[in-house]
């Protein structure tokens, strides 16, 4: 199955939330979680049923996943490598999903969105630690430095989104140097830290039947 391509409010009408896939966009009075738009569907609007176990799961896992971009075989792989891992899976996997370094660039206000974090990653704009890094999938350890490349085409981009995503706050286990394109991740953020989002519990539930 590939990427998704459709529109980006379809999968937060479906989700019933924001997932902040569009950016600014997301805080607009027409976004249609905004306006109470129903899920898509020639059924969208009708009164929904009570779901199964595995359906309210299944949407957990579909909500996340979509928030962080990622194909379903990418996402089982992230959730087998936290399985693996010593503490509680759950909060692994959204730590995991936090070290991406395409989420880290879109939480620094380099990006509008994580989609565009994507592509600003892929198309050579962020260095980290110095060197060349272009897989939005890279996991950022603690103390890496992520900064903008001193292209001038890169610095333009940088700057417009830091000047857009100014009220935007940095998280509390990053900090930024927007003078120097800069940022660094200082920690692995704890589950408080890190927004509800979903009840992640029910994800492993899910993959481990």
């Amino acid at each position: 199955m590939g990427r998704y391509t459709g529109p980006s409010c379809r999968q937060c009408r479906r989700e019933g939330m924001k997932l902040m896939l569009k950016g600014t966009r997301c805080y607009m009075a027409k976004c249609p979680i905004e306006t109470g738009r129903p899920a898509p569907g020639m059924h969208g609007q009708r009164r929904s049923r009570k779901q199964s176990d595995y359906g309210v799961q299944l949407r957990e896992k579909q909500r996340l996943r979509r928030q962080y971009g990622l194909q379903e075989a990418q996402f089982h792989l992230f959730f087998e490598r936290a399985s693996q891992r010593s503490g509680v899976t759950g909060e692994q996997l959204l730590q995991a999903l936090e070290a991406r370094l395409d989420n880290v660039v879109y939480r620094l206000g380099f990006a509008a969105s994580r989609k565009a974090a994507r592509q600003f990653v892929l198309h050579n704009h962020i260095r980290v630690n110095g060197g060349k890094a272009n897989v939005p999938s890279m996991q950022v350890a603690p103390g890496a430095v992520i900064e903008v490349s001193e292209k001038k085409k890169s610095r333009e981009l940088a700057a417009r989104n830091l000047e857009t995503n100014a009220t935007r706050e940095v998280p509390s286990w990053m900090t930024l140097d927007v003078k120097n394109y800069r940022g660094e991740y200082i920690r692995v953020p704890t589950r408080d830290e890190i927004a509800p989002i979903v009840n992640e519990q029910l994800i492993v539930e899910l993959y481990s039947k």
